[in-house]
């Protein structure tokens, strides 16, 4: 194909991202604490990753697991902080008690990182109606991708609703690009090539020796040939 597919990995420390970068990853999306799901790095673990690569760097912005916002205060100053690191692209997305869009927090965060391009992560795929989620967010400034597997449960039973939701791309809604990532598996990717797929997010899977090991440049090396086709 001749438009190269996007693969970004999942990276704590500047060692990971180096790995990342090494094995051919065009982004790393950067997060602490894989334990509770990935939460906001520090501004210098930032600071060592961001000296370490020259591609380009999403920082998580998330306090504590689940997809509550918590103290939306507390993150607009973790964010601020970030962003005075030099900090330009961003990961967020919040959901209420009941699987809605948490609009306020939304719209709070991405007011405080004004100027910058973010992704809404997989709080996409617990949310109630994926529908209404992108037609709330569908105005808010910078936002130029979702991260999703198009199921709770991952890419093997969200297939059907990422093939559905690519054909509907520049659609009111559906312009920011699809970033497939939770479950995702090297037998996942022919398909969704095909659907016009063309951006990939993966995590364990450039880690052989689990989230206590490192990422291993030759399996970020295998993603980047298959999704190159």
């Amino acid at each position: 194909m001749s438009t190269r597919a996007l693969l970004e990995v999942i990276a704590l420390d500047a060692a990971d991202a180096a790995a990342a970068q090494a094995g051919g990853a065009d982004r790393v999306e950067l997060v602490s604490d894989m334990a509770a799901d990935g939460l906001s790095p520090s501004r210098e673990v930032f600071g060592r990753v961001r000296a370490a690569v020259d591609i380009p760097l999403r920082v998580m912005l998330r306090l504590a697991d689940g997809f509550g916002a918590g103290d939306v205060d507390m993150l607009a100053g973790v964010a601020g902080g970030l962003r005075r690191e030099g900090a330009d692209e961003f990961v967020l997305g919040f959901l209420d008690a009941h699987g809605a869009l948490d609009l306020v927090a939304v719209e709070r965060l991405v007011a405080e990182i004004e100027g910058c391009r973010w992704t809404f992560h997989r709080a996409i795929d617990r949310a109630a109606d994926r529908e209404s989620l992108r037609r709330q967010l569908a105005d808010l400034p910078g936002l130029d991708t979702y991260l999703t597997a198009g199921s709770a449960s991952g890419v093997g039973d969200g297939l059907p609703v990422l093939l559905a939701e690519a054909a509907r791309r520049g659609e009111p809604g559906y312009e920011p690009r699809l970033l497939v990532g939770g479950g995702l598996r090297l037998d996942h990717v022919p398909p969704l090539r095909a659907a016009g797929l063309d951006a990939f997010h993966i995590g364990g899977a450039a880690r052989p020796g689990g989230w206590e090991a490192p990422v291993v440049r030759a399996a970020v090396r295998e993603w980047r040939e298959a999704v190159d086709g």
